[in-house]
């Protein structure tokens, strides 16, 4: 649910120490509703999210029309149904529904490879 991305991989990590994983990854299109309050809300729940057991890290982008991508990745499913049922959350969940969003995905898939790139 962020336009940002709060938490990044080492840099010279050549390998994610942390496998398997699990990704959530939420493609979603956004209304022109509210923006404040969305943003807002997007930076609480990161916050919020990164200091549930089991939250790894983050990233998202969203595009100029509003289409937007953000991936949470936690350690396993127990940790992403509790974010799920996180009271908090769940009132998130319900104004992204009211107001937020036109339409959106929600895809849980396990990670049990990965690489990483960074330019010096």
């Amino acid at each position: 649910m962020s336009d940002q991305d709060s938490s990044s991989p080492p840099e010279d990590s050549k390998k994610d120490p942390i496998l398997p994983k699990y990704a959530v990854i939420f493609p979603n299109q956004r209304t022109q509703d509210d923006p404040e309050g969305y943003a807002k809300t997007a930076q609480r729940m990161v916050e919020l999210a990164m200091q549930q057991p089991g939250c790894l890290h983050f990233d998202s982008a969203r595009d100029a029309q509003g289409f937007g991508i953000t991936v949470s990745y936690w350690d396993s499913l127990e940790s992403i149904k509790a974010w799920r049922d996180h009271a908090e959350h769940m009132e998130a969940q319900v104004k992204g529904r009211e107001k937020w969003y036109l339409a959106y995905d929600l895809h849980i898939c396990k990670v049990e490879h990965t690489h990483f790139f960074r330019k010096p």
